[in-house]
């Protein structure tokens, strides 16, 4: 069960990676933004609070995810995390430096006010997914 989180943790950053790149070179037509922020640009002056903040949020769900005990929370852990790891990559080793990179956002959609990439789109639906999941989940209960 683990596994599948895993999986899909690697399949939302590679994924991510590769359209970032597509987007970068011009084969994907997009509203290229170099965002040094969080979402819609919150903490833009603050780079490594925002590299350290990523990391601790992507370590933490990352060890929810060794935690879960079903394959849907798993799956939905799993894109949080790849999406947190895409994320943070781009912090890390784009320019302008290490560190101090910015996110590549490429989606635009009319009406949705941000523009955005698979990562934010993965730690969202996830996001919800794994809270919708915990709070749909049956409890079991003991009878004394």
């Amino acid at each position: 069960m683990r596994r599948a989180g895993y999986a899909t943790a690697a399949g939302v950053l590679a994924a991510d990676q590769v359209t970032k790149a597509l987007a970068l070179g011009g084969v994907i037509p997009a509203r290229l933004v170099r965002n040094t922020g969080a979402s819609f640009g919150i903490g833009a002056g603050h780079p490594l609070l925002l590299v350290l903040t990523a990391a601790v949020i992507t370590a933490a769900v990352a060890v929810l995810l060794t935690r879960t005990t079903t394959p849907v929370t798993a799956v939905l852990l799993g894109a949080v995390t790849g999406g947190a790891a895409g994320n943070l990559a781009d912090r890390l080793l784009r320019s302008p430096g290490y560190g101090r990179g910015a996110v590549i956002d490429w989606i635009h959609l009319w009406g949705y006010p941000a523009t955005f990439n698979l990562a934010d789109a993965a730690i969202r639906f996830g996001a919800l997914g794994a809270v919708a999941a915990a709070i749909l989940r049956p409890r079991s209960t003991t009878v004394s």
